[in-house]
């Protein structure tokens, strides 16, 4: 009981002193975490010049770190809650650096798959550490909601700056930079972080129960391959096994967590409507900014023939928009309401996703740069004030795993952005005709992406190639049409629930004693 007033005493020190600086160090972690969920977008074809992966490999590469982290963040979280909170961090941001260089030296697909599925086990300590650290900072409600505006800014600005990343780094150095970069990040974080954060942990957590752990991890995980198998190829074996599975491993997380003194995480949560429809709100804004931003990536690169930098500059308006809203947005919450402000973003985001239904090659920018602002300003506002309502909805002893709730929704948003999505345009993309005189093993080549169509058109007369990159382009852009509708509809019937279920719901005033 001495130790735990001690280190209370210490972190309200902290608090006066120094809890913008600690917030500094928090937000490299999450710049970082988001980054590196799109910055392979803009690598990706020369990563399939390089390792030459199949459709599936290719999909694989994108979205298994998302996967990953939304599978463990939960243990995660509740680990940080039993631990230490800075403990975790730490611990994390040294492994995220180390992994990064198995990840830029991959020598193969299989490789790069699980150095990826690595990455996404380091980077599951990181996000959840970090909003549960912010939570213990930051006793005055609306002190909070502009730490968790400048959090939820980086973490929506990430997914938009890692294109900018990634093109930057392409123009100069070849595709493994962009996991290098991590390195001299990771190495501030660590050692600053040492220093200004403080500790702050559960006094009472109870055991950490591994069996919760594997289930969560095997139930997410089987979900998300089902629905990606699904999307791609219809109904298949595969899929329903993995539905089933995944299905079965998260109904036993749930009955398990029910009966549990201490549970990785309470599900009472989820009897608040509040709660419940934040964290729906704060997935799907997540799956429709990813999934536009991955696919625009390779839009602008090999549709509209932009070089890297040049494409990753192009999607900027949506980091500019995400960083905007969510530095106003807890201001405007309180202005206006929480429902306004989640639902109009989510429809902001479902309208930007309809416009791009009118999507062809010749596209002009100024539409593509309105809908990406469009876009980001949506998911600053929608983002952001669902992870303020997400924090402030527990007590300080469970903020891990109410961080873990948000930022399971964060990744498990970006990873189904690109499964479900991707899916879609990977599905119509392979269905285009190959024009005649194409030898049959480039023809197969062609149908895996877009980017091993630009490849083998290499080897082709020129006639030939341009017929063979002009088919698969016009493919691409039908399955982007198609896609972009898909997400549309989903964004938009999202809204209309998000509108009744924070019905009445606020952010908190005054501050906490």
């Amino acid at each position: 009981m001495i130790t735990s007033i001690k280190t209370e005493s210490h972190i309200e020190g902290v608090h006066r002193s120094g809890r913008w600086l600690a917030l500094s160090v928090l937000v490299l972690a999450v710049l970082l975490v988001a980054v590196d969920a799109t910055v392979l977008g803009l690598a990706t074809p020369f990563l399939s010049e390089d390792l030459q992966p199949t459709g599936n490999q290719l999909l694989w590469i994108g979205d298994v770190y998302s996967f990953v982290i939304a599978g463990l963040l939960v243990s995660m979280g509740s680990l940080g809650d039993r631990i230490g909170r800075k403990k975790l961090l730490l611990i994390g941001a040294t492994a995220f650096g180390a992994v990064s260089v198995l990840n830029a030296y991959a020598t193969s697909p299989e490789m790069m798959i699980v150095a990826r599925a690595l990455l996404g086990v380091a980077g599951a300590t990181l996000m959840p550490s970090t909003l549960a650290l912010i939570r213990n900072l930051f006793h005055d409600p609306r002190e909070r909601s502009l730490a968790i505006g400048i959090w939820g800014a980086m973490a929506s600005a990430g997914a938009a700056v890692g294109p900018i990343v990634g093109g930057f780094l392409l123009e100069h150095f070849w595709w493994g930079s962009v996991f290098l970069i991590n390195l001299p990040v990771m190495a501030v974080l660590v050692l600053v972080g040492a220093k200004l954060i403080p500790e702050s942990k559960n006094p009472n957590p109870g055991p950490w129960d591994l069996p919760s752990v594997a289930l969560s991890l095997v139930g997410v995980i089987g979900v998300v391959y089902a629905v990606k198998e699904l999307a791609s190829h219809g109904l298949s074996g595969d899929a329903g096994l993995a539905a089933l599975i995944g299905a079965g491993a998260l109904t036993w997380f749930v009955r398990r967590q029910l009966t549990l003194p201490t549970p990785l995480l309470d599900m009472r949560l989820f009897r608040h409507r509040g709660f419940s429809g934040a964290v729906l709100a704060d997935l799907l804004t997540i799956l429709g900014l990813s999934g536009l931003v991955f696919f625009l990536s390779q839009f602008f690169q090999l549709v509209q023939g932009r070089q890297p930098l040049e494409a990753g500059l192009a999607e900027l308006p949506a980091a500019i928009g995400a960083v905007t809203a969510g530095l106003v947005a807890g201001v405007v919450a309180r202005r206006f309401s929480v429902r306004s402000v989640v639902a109009g973003g989510l429809a902001a985001v479902g309208l930007s996703l309809a416009v791009l239904t009118t999507l062809d090659q010749y596209t002009g920018y100024p539409l593509l740069g309105a809908s990406l602002l469009v876009v980001g300003v949506g998911a600053g506002f929608s983002f952001t004030v669902t992870a303020d309502v997400i924090l402030s909805s527990v007590p300080k002893e469970q903020a891990g795993s109410a961080s873990a709730v948000s930022e399971t929704a964060y990744e498990l948003g970006a990873a189904l952005g690109i499964a479900i999505l991707g899916s879609i345009v990977t599905g119509i993309y392979r269905g285009f005709a190959t024009p005649a005189g194409v030898p049959s093993d480039i023809a197969s080549a062609a149908h895996e992406s877009l980017g091993g169509a630009v490849d083998v058109s290499g080897g082709l007369a020129p006639e030939t190639a341009t017929a063979l990159v002009s088919s698969a382009q016009e493919a691409f852009v039908d399955g982007l049409r198609i896609a972009a509708g898909v997400g549309a509809a989903v964004l938009l019937a999202t809204a209309v629930a998000a509108w009744f279920l924070l019905r009445g719901q606020k952010l908190e005033e005054g501050v906490e004693h």
